[in-house]
């Protein structure tokens, strides 16, 4: 039941809810600041789409209006789609003044994972997760999604933290707080764009039982904090490792450069991979995202047995 009064529950996501159903969370500033229109539009709905017809309910998350929503309408997921980065990139500290103020924010891993959270949804599909910059020792430039993995009980499934990132000091981050790591498949942490990283993963898990049976007896035990789940990209459109490493470090020069920091420092590394590598880079982030979104609807699917 919704006692939030700033929170608004799709009709379709709130029936869910109450009938036990598995819903399956979805992040927005992936279609406001991750893609150009219209391919963040018709990426979005196409993820909705995909969790439907493996039997979950999608609920994409946004602020709108100063109305934090757990389910978007195809009209409001364009509307995003359309204004792009004029859209505030919302995180954990945007969240009173953005409602406050009735404006529209775009939800990142931390506050999808915190709305969701509120609404009763337990597995959240995304692309990849914030983490440790690179350079960060002296910057102090650390995601706050790390942080909120640590507090929220909300399973987080991804293709590994964006390989943008320092990826040993987000392990050892997230090692800190108590998070487990999970490999789905694999051994082996995944690097958004390329399925190896160098660096291990706390579990392997093989199924969608598996991992939501984990999730379910960590729910029992009552013990803080989400799960993240990491799931390789396919291999047909997993990226050269060199390739996607050079573009890696040349965008990296040019933020430093350009005195980029702070919120904005994804969003400009990432278009700057896009193009650097000709667009590969965005075919293969739609691709590990459907891909999440599959395991994500599979995952929801199990722990809703669980828990009836």
């Amino acid at each position: 039941m919704n006692c939030n009064k700033y929170l608004d529950i799709a009709p379709e996501v709130a029936e869910a809810l109450a009938e036990g159903k598995p819903v399956v969370a979805l992040e927005s500033t992936i279609i406001s600041h991750g893609m150009p229109y219209p391919q963040n539009r018709d990426t979005a709905l196409k993820v909705e789409e995909i969790i439907r017809s493996l039997g979950a309910v999608p609920a994409t998350i946004a602020i709108i209006g100063g109305r934090l929503k757990a389910g978007l309408s195809p009209d409001e997921i364009d509307y995003l789609g359309r204004t792009g980065s004029g859209v505030a990139k919302a995180s954990r500290r945007d969240l009173p003044v953005l409602v406050a103020k009735g404006m529209d924010g775009a939800t990142t891993v931390t506050t999808t994972m915190m709305i969701a959270a509120m609404a009763g949804i337990r597995v959240f599909a995304t692309g990849g997760i914030g983490g440790v910059h690179r350079g960060a020792e002296v910057t102090m430039d650390i995601s706050a999604d790390l942080e909120e993995l640590a507090e929220t009980p909300v399973m987080v499934i991804c293709a590994g933290a964006k390989s943008i990132l320092d990826l040993g000091l987000t392990l050892e981050y997230l090692e800190t707080k108590g998070v487990t790591v999970i490999g789905y498949g694999t051994e082996e942490l995944p690097a958004f764009y390329t399925r190896k990283s160098g660096f291990g993963v706390d579990y392997r898990l093989d199924t969608p039982e598996e991992l939501a049976k984990a999730f379910h007896v960590k729910r029992e035990l009552n013990l803080r904090g989400g799960m993240l789940v990491t799931n390789p990209i396919p291999e047909e459109y997993s990226m050269d490792a060199d390739t996607i490493n050079k573009a890696i470090s040349e965008a990296v020069a040019e933020a430093k450069a350009q005195g980029i920091h702070g919120k904005a420092t994804t969003p400009f590394l990432l278009a700057k991979i896009k193009d650097l590598t000709g667009g590969d880079s965005l075919d293969s982030n739609i691709q590990l995202v459907f891909n999440n979104a599959r395991l994500a609807a599979k995952t929801a699917v199990e722990l809703s047995k669980l828990e009836k």
